[in-house]
């Protein structure tokens, strides 16, 4: 992962030669903003339990382009995160901020591993799995059900 000073967060995966590649085609895209060949300061942070971290997350990249269908974005990465903090929301995982008006706002609990234990972390993944089988794939065809399956 690398934070900008925006606070831009990038999962990357180690390959050999240690070199990092991008998690996903979303990650990538994010790195479109990078010039080739410039010097980067990047914060390094194990991801919390890589292989089940790399599950949630494709589960998560599942459940968008399901959703997405043909819709086409502007910015996909940044329409992915929407999504994923809409659907962490309907899963219960929020926080209820309160505006000077004294509006509430639910803010969407952050799935970094800084953030959340591996327990809670476990819990809000099942948690996960019924807002999306609820709210993305209630009527879903067994080809898709077959997919959504190799989730569980």
């Amino acid at each position: 992962m690398t934070t900008m000073g925006d606070g831009m967060k990038i999962e990357f995966i180690k390959q050999a030669g240690g070199v990092l590649v991008p998690a996903s085609d979303i990650e990538s895209e994010r790195m479109a903003r990078f010039k080739t060949s410039c010097q980067y300061t990047v914060e390094i942070k194990l991801t919390r339990n890589p292989a089940f971290h790399g599950k949630v997350f494709a589960f998560l990249g599942f459940c968008f382009a399901h959703w997405r269908g043909d819709r086409e974005f502007l910015s996909e990465a940044k329409q992915f995160d929407v999504f994923r903090e809409k659907l962490t929301i309907i899963a219960g995982y929020f926080d209820e901020l309160y505006d000077l008006d004294g509006s509430v706002t639910l803010k969407a609990k952050s799935l970094a591993y800084a953030n959340m234990e591996q327990e809670e972390f476990e819990q809000c993944y099942s948690a996960l799995i019924g807002a999306a089988m609820t709210n993305i794939f209630p009527c879903a065809d067994s080809s898709v059900e077959n997919q959504l399956f190799s989730f569980f």
